[in-house]
């Protein structure tokens, strides 16, 4: 009887591969790029942001972001990695909220994990033919992907002063 209840436990706890281990897997890896950016890095707190805006910005810990960048020499692995992003991303606790693009210049998608209302986990997911793919992560308490959204259109009246950070904003660009 404990046997099955441990077979069962295990199980049901290795349901695949997430975003996470992807993430931790390949950090360090060539062709990757990684950057994980605390909010209070952003610099929001100066910007002039409604209520609505704040709570948002507040239940927002830190973003995780990881890129591949194809180059002449990995190609091939770019596309082995990109489909390994897709496999892990068509697991059901992935929430879809948007997608867009073409297959031409590249496709984004937005996913997240948790209920819309009170999300754990906003995934921001995107390919772009000629230069790679990126995957940032939004971790927080209790985020609302409505908010979150009005909060993202605020962006643009906070300071970003880091070199790296505004390399992965402009990375589809």
């Amino acid at each position: 009887m404990v046997v099955l209840f441990l077979v069962a436990a295990f199980t049901s706890c290795n349901q695949g591969p997430t975003l996470q281990t992807y993430y931790v897997d390949n950090e360090l890896k060539p062709g990757f790029t990684t950057l994980d950016v605390p909010t209070s890095f952003l610099n929001m707190e100066e910007a002039n942001l409604t209520e609505e805006q704040k709570k948002a910005y507040e239940s927002v810990d830190k973003l995780n972001m990881l890129a591949f960048v194809i180059s002449e020499t990995n190609k091939s692995e770019y596309e082995v990695e990109l489909e390994k992003v897709k496999t892990i991303l068509k697991n059901p606790k992935y929430d879809e909220l948007m997608r867009g693009g073409n297959s031409t210049d590249g496709k984004f998608m937005v996913k997240f994990l948790g209920d819309p209302e009170s999300l754990d986990e906003l995934i921001l997911f995107g390919n772009a033919n000629d230069k790679g793919f990126a995957i940032i992560r939004i971790l927080g308490d209790d985020m609302s992907a409505d908010k979150l959204m009005q909060l993202a259109m605020s962006m643009d009246q906070a300071s970003i002063s880091d070199t790296q950070v505004n390399q992965f904003m402009n990375f589809f660009k």
